[in-house]
């Protein structure tokens, strides 16, 4: 169910569930998905291109690696974007098809990409030695994409572009000369051209600007299937903010693309691989406040939550909506919102929020897309619950962490020690 506008940055209910009752069922602090806005947001995706083209939409699993919310995209059609073997492993066991996964890694052993040819998922290979290690290894007998930069600067938030001449990203557009001795020299199939600029996006012309990159690199490659535009749609994160008008963009992208196949001589496939665009608003983490602190200079809301949860606004100065649920009436007053770790852990900064007392429910928005995926241990604290809500029904799809299950891969020193001199007596016997 879509929130309406005189709502959307004050919720309340996910379908029909008030969240401060998700709460105090679940427990705190705790992670909400709204199923059916992930579903929908697929859904006008999909629809904002011209239904000619051959579009094939790829989940990027890093924003919210989960098997029910890959799986739940799966049902409606949409396919996997992996950057690690693991990530292919769990939309593999969320039951996507292995042609539907792609799988562009970085900076990785070649053991992962020799993996993943196993598997039977897309390849696409962004360093020039590892595209010769495979066509040494590989030939022509197996197909791979390839991730190029275009060195663009797509705007936006500087933490997050990855497209410009510094990136570790891709293969330069500056190096296809040596990219097509690799592969003349190895008679690799290329079957598909890959690319993603940044994140936070919204004008349609910087994406059509990258896409005419690949279109003109494309005539070096008989044989392609694909190109992959990635993704970097920009999400509001809060009132006023800009976003990326998917209608607009869909409508431009289609033409642009159509006119290339007409020149290429066949119909390709157009990928996207959207993440934030799919699952951010669709989350909330519902935080507890444990104390209000009044210093000389600040007011501060503490609350039993931290950037061991979210670390976004630490990391990359990002802003997440914060809503007082418990008192969502309440005066305004100017709050920092800090979290329990012991850091400098800030979540939002001189910030109005309505009067914030001990024991209130805040709800941290657009918290579905690099959230729970980024989470971490640190100061020995355990990760959240996470709840989807599908059909009208709190689903825990992953439960909370306990201390056992920090401790379960370690040992104690005379447990080490013990089994070292096991280990030892059996070699020696």
């Amino acid at each position: 169910m879509e929130m309406e506008p005189h709502d959307r940055w004050q919720p309340s209910h996910v379908q029909g569930i008030a969240l401060v009752e998700l709460a105090r069922q679940f427990g705190t602090p705790l992670y909400v998905y709204d199923g059916e806005y992930i579903v929908q947001q697929y859904r006008r995706f999909v629809s904002a291109f011209d239904p000619e083209v051959r579009l094939g939409v790829k989940f990027a699993c890093k924003a919210l690696p989960s098997l029910a919310i890959v799986e739940l995209l799966g049902s409606v059609g949409c396919g996997v974007d992996a950057v690690s073997i693991e990530e292919v492993e769990i939309a593999l066991r969320a039951g996507i098809p292995a042609g539907a996964i792609c799988f562009t890694p970085n900076c990785v052993g070649f053991d992962e990409i020799r993996r993943a040819v196993e598997l039977g998922v897309v390849v696409n290979i962004d360093d020039l030695s590892l595209l010769e290690r495979f066509g040494h290894e590989y030939g022509d007998s197996v197909g791979c994409g390839i991730r190029i930069n275009p060195h663009i600067v797509a705007g936006g938030n500087p933490h997050i572009q990855v497209g410009h001449i510094d990136s570790k990203f891709g293969i330069s557009i500056l190096q296809v000369r040596h990219l097509l001795r690799i592969v003349e020299s190895y008679g690799i199939r290329v079957v598909g051209l890959h690319m993603h600029t940044g994140s936070d996006i919204h004008d349609a012309g910087v994406f059509v600007e990258a896409a005419r990159v690949l279109f003109d690199l494309a005539e070096h490659f008989p044989d392609l299937e694909f190109l992959d535009l990635g993704s970097g749609f920009k999400v509001a994160y809060k009132p006023d903010d800009i976003e990326t008008d998917i209608a607009e963009f869909g409508a431009t992208m289609s033409r642009a693309f159509t006119e290339f196949c007409q020149r290429y001589g066949r119909t390709l496939q157009l990928w996207f691989e959207p993440g934030k665009y799919l699952v951010s608003r669709a989350g909330y983490l519902l935080v507890e406040v444990t104390v209000v602190k009044q210093t000389v200079s600040s007011l501060f809301a503490g609350v039993n939550s931290g950037l061991n949860h979210l670390i976004r606004p630490m990391l990359y100065d990002a802003y997440h909506h914060i809503v007082n649920l418990s008192n969502p009436t309440g005066k305004p007053r100017i709050y920092s919102v800090v979290g329990y770790i012991c850091e400098t852990d800030t979540l939002a900064w001189d910030r109005p929020i309505a009067e914030i007392r001990p024991g209130d429910i805040l709800c941290i928005m657009n918290a579905g897309a690099y959230g729970f995926a980024m989470s971490s241990n640190y100061n020995a604290r355990v990760r959240p619950a996470e709840v989807l809500v599908w059909e009208g029904q709190p689903l825990v799809i992953r439960r909370r962490e306990t201390l056992d299950d920090l401790l379960a891969t370690q040992k104690t020193l005379h447990e080490a020690i013990a089994d070292s001199r096991i280990r030892s007596d059996g070699a020696l016997g």
